[in-house]
């Protein structure tokens, strides 16, 4: 009877040692996987950051190239509506120095007309 009681417990403790190392499995495979998808969402949030930061700095560089290419064309501009003053002064400069010539033509046409009409008075 005794013996029959001394197996009964050992077969219960034995038992309930593979019922706790069967629950601690369990918690170990648990934990396990909860490690793995803590990981994989680590993963994502950090692709997910890198992929932000990559769009941020193409809309950068973006925006830098347009700015750039505004200011070129203001330069540009800039520079056609200097040399079309500059032509425009040339011109009337030019306008002037004929004009001063021609004037200065026709003095000396109205000299030259004056001295022949006392020339001619002087004959007479």
């Amino acid at each position: 009877m005794i013996f029959h009681k001394l197996k009964e417990k050992e077969e219960e403790e034995k038992e309930e040692e593979e019922e706790e190392k069967e629950e601690e499995e369990e918690e170990e495979e648990e934990e396990k996987e909860e490690e793995k998808e803590e990981e994989e969402e680590k993963e994502e949030e950090e692709e997910e950051e890198e992929e932000e930061e990559n769009e941020e700095e193409e809309e950068e560089e973006k925006e830098e190239k347009e700015e750039k290419e505004e200011e070129e064309e203001e330069e540009e501009k800039e520079k056609e509506k200097e040399e079309e003053e500059e032509k425009e002064e040339e011109e009337e400069e030019e306008e002037e120095k004929e004009e001063e010539e021609e004037e200065e033509e026709e003095k000396e046409e109205k000299k030259e007309e004056k001295e022949e009409e006392e020339e001619e008075e002087e004959k007479e």
